[in-house]
């Protein structure tokens, strides 16, 4: 009702929130973390340029709202070659570099240890994913996991598990030799294979036998009306169900395997992606994350709530990308200091940021225009 009464604006509205939130427990493990190290935090911001209202805590940290809410920063003091101070809620450069006193050193961001700012940086999407498994964690909890049986209930004419002579009542047990426990884990196998031949082992009448088939390209719409291209293998689920109640102990272990599912299935579709294997129309950019924001949001808050915890486990993946810019090309500057025993200079780390810089942004313009296309 409301993205009926609303429009486009509860779906900004939506996304403006998801993003918000994911950006803030990405930039509050860095804050946490340095907090803990005892660096000094200047400023906590969500969302870019001119301050929007903000306090300033007993610590000194400005926690303020920005005017351009698509992203977030923690700026920490000493992070940077040119030292800040916030003044009336305002940061102000000083105007000459000055040599540090040693009990501004103490608090210094660049004056901590390689493995205190390596643990600063990682913090930001560790804390991303620990947010996702704290989601599924109280769902599991709360309502227990809902399981479909891996037993066929239908093959469709002509595909491709009737011609490699699946049948009704047929159990799937292993996939490429990964045990199957539910229907679900047959999908997602399929879809991450992105159409390579794949080895069943199913059971049929006490007997196990193993049947070999690759799943077929179709191209259609998912519940909320979006163009995807999905691989099938032609079979539909028996409609039997189980729910599994969890104990806290299960439930988090539960919670870390869903986690691990999300992570490994994003990175396989990143790999064929690069690799050629996989077509770009599945990449995302800011346009799509809005849409489906708004339609997550639309389902109510338990699906909105799950839609940012797959959004926080994206968002943790790409910063630890290996680029200059992103937490990755910092870990990445500070394991090549590990081993060179001294930091890059400052002019290969420079164009190194440069060159990520430029990456960045040639990555968002691509998957901007790519929504566009694809909308």
């Amino acid at each position: 009702m409301l993205e009926q009464i609303f429009g486009v604006p509860f779906t900004l509205l939506s996304f403006l929130v998801a993003l918000s939130v994911v950006v803030f427990v990405h930039e509050f493990g860095h804050f946490f973390v340095a907090r803990r190290c005892g660096v000094r935090c200047e400023v906590f911001s969500i969302g870019f340029g001119p301050e929007l209202f903000g306090r300033t805590d007993r610590h000194g940290t400005r926690w303020k709202l920005s005017l351009i809410p698509l992203g977030g920063y923690v700026r920490m003091f000493g992070e940077g070659d040119t030292m800040q101070a916030v003044e009336g809620g305002k940061e102000v450069a000083e105007e000459e570099p000055r040599a540090l006193t040693p009990e501004e050193r103490a608090v210094s961001f660049n004056h901590k240890t390689l493995g205190q700012k390596s643990a600063i940086v990682f913090a930001g999407p560790a804390v991303n994913l620990l947010f996702a498994i704290a989601v599924f964690w109280g769902i599991f909890i709360l309502v227990g996991q809902p399981v479909t049986e891996p037993v066929i209930g239908s093959v469709v004419e002509d595909s491709a598990a009737a011609d490699a002579g699946l049948e009704a009542e047929d159990r799937i047990l292993a996939i490429d030799g990964s045990p199957i426990d539910r229907f679900e884990d047959i999908q997602n196998i399929v879809q991450i294979g992105n159409g390579a031949p794949l080895n069943l082992l199913i059971e049929r009448d006490a007997a196990e036998l193993n049947v070999t088939l690759t799943p077929r390209p179709v191209d259609g719409t998912d519940p909320f009306g979006n163009d995807v291209r999905r691989y099938l293998i032609g079979i539909g689920a028996s409609g039997q169900t189980r729910i599994t109640d969890l104990g806290p102990v299960a439930a988090l272990g539960v919670a870390f395997g869903q986690t691990y599912e999300i992570i490994e299935g994003t990175a396989i579709a990143v790999g064929q992606i690069v690799s050629g294997e996989r077509g770009t129309e599945d990449l995302g950019g800011p346009i799509k994350i809005a849409k489906y924001s708004g339609q997550a949001a639309k389902t109510g808050a338990a699906g909105f709530i799950l839609f940012m915890a797959i959004l926080s486990i994206n968002l943790g993946i790409i910063n630890l990308f290996p680029v200059p810019l992103l937490d990755g090309g910092h870990l990445l500057f500070y394991a090549i200091e590990a081993v060179r025993g001294r930091p890059l200079s400052e002019q290969t780390q420079e164009w190194g940021m440069r060159a990520g810089l430029a990456l960045v942004v040639a990555l968002m313009v691509f998957v901007t225009w790519n929504d566009i296309v694809h909308f």
